[in-house]
């Protein structure tokens, strides 16, 4: 059988973040058919990385979890400070230094990786943007797939990270508008790579009436995911906030997911944190509407699980990816600006049959896209291939 290593910054239960999830339900899937190890640091929290998790190896839901300790917490400052001076003249030795402080700074991994790389026959190493990519897949090109999880910012346009995308033997997108957006940017059409995506579950006895009644909610719309900058949700809030000013309804903003930004004090606006999968998937079936905020999306399992529940979904257009989502669909709108933000709101709320017939296309494009048998398949295509 052959042995997978997961390469990836984080991992555990507590861990929500987008490619560590990933991570986990790939591994967990793929168990199946190969002998699978995840390779990860002691950290839970990625803005300081400090350790969370005991040095070593554990075993979470039968995948054996080997952590290494981050030897140095990130100095924002200081990771500002070299973004700057990137931005003023940009050299490969700064661009580097600026890979150990944005982390997890764990040498003790790559050195693992290196003493030990003969015991696997593949890494995947998830997300091109930290220190455990940039370092470890340059031990073990010649047997690496490598999961971008890229979109357009601007550390992707420095030239180590142009480099990592083109060193493995193969690259996993998530849709094709990453395909495109990375070809384009290493100028190369042909570059080794399949779009594998994530397998989503359809949900068909999802309980909203138990969660409206556990946190007493009626008529909401729903946020999912890290409350944060990056996410841009102060920009969802001072929309909902100013919604809420012209537009005359009980309708609540709700938001699942740990707060990395403050949240406004607002009768209207209720932060539930984390909160289990079973909550969370009956919020969303619950909801009227799932709103993505977000510019920087590489494949947004939030948008695909909303419509795996038969909710529409209102998304940013300066995302390709989700508003590419809602196009191949047909089961949701994109804005551009305030007004827009609204009139999506007000025209699916008020329009019961174009409201219905979404709902009807969100899971047909769910199923006929990110079923889990096909997902599984083409990752072991890919596997066997490299």
């Amino acid at each position: 059988m052959k042995k997978i290593a997961f390469v990836v910054q984080r991992y555990g239960q507590e861990v929500t973040g987008g490619s560590e999830l990933f991570a986990s339900l790939w591994a967990e899937k793929l168990s199946q058919y190969y002998s699978v190890e995840v390779l990860t640091t002691c950290a839970l929290d990625y803005i300081t990385w400090e350790n969370h998790y005991p040095e070593g190896v554990s075993n979470i839901n039968n995948i054996n979890v080997r952590r290494f300790t981050v030897e140095k917490t990130r100095d924002a400052q200081k990771l500002a400070d070299l973004t700057e001076l990137i931005a003023d003249k940009a050299d490969i030795g700064t661009e580097k230094e600026w890979v150990n402080e944005q982390g997890p700074y764990c040498p003790e991994l790559i050195e693992y990786i290196k003493t030990e790389k003969d015991q696997f026959d593949v890494f995947i190493f998830m997300t091109y943007l930290y220190y455990t990519t940039v370092y470890g897949i340059g031990e073990v090109r010649e047997k690496a797939i490598l999961v971008p999880t890229a979109h357009d910012e601007y550390p992707i346009y420095y030239s180590v990270y142009k480099e990592i995308l083109s060193c493995p033997r193969a690259l996993v997108f998530n849709t094709e508008e990453e395909r495109v957006f990375v070809q384009n940017l290493l100028g190369n059409r042909s570059i080794s790579g399949d779009i594998i995506g994530i397998g989503i579950d359809i949900l068909d006895n999802a309980e909203p009436v138990m969660f409206k009644h556990k946190f007493g909610l009626n008529n909401y719309i729903l946020y999912a995911g890290r409350v944060d900058n990056t996410k841009n949700c102060p920009e969802l809030f001072k929309y909902f906030i100013e919604y809420k000013k012209r537009n005359t309804s009980d309708l609540k903003l709700v938001l699942m997911g740990k707060e990395f930004v403050e949240v406004p004090k607002h009768h209207d606006i209720v932060s539930l944190g984390f909160i289990s999968d079973d909550d969370k998937n009956n919020g969303m079936a619950g909801a009227k509407l799932i709103v993505m905020p977000s510019v920087f999306e590489s494949l947004s399992m939030v948008v695909l699980e909303s419509m795996a529940s038969g909710v529409p979904v209102v998304v940013n257009a300066k995302s390709d990816v989700v508003k590419g989502h809602c196009l191949k669909s047909n089961a949701g709108l994109y804005y551009d600006g305030y007004y827009e933000f609204e009139g999506c709101i007000n025209y699916l709320l008020d329009n019961e049959d174009v409201y219905s017939a979404m709902s009807k296309n969100a899971k047909k494009y769910v199923k006929g896209n990110y079923c889990w048998d096909v997902v599984i398949d083409k990752f072991r295509r890919l596997i066997e291939r490299a």
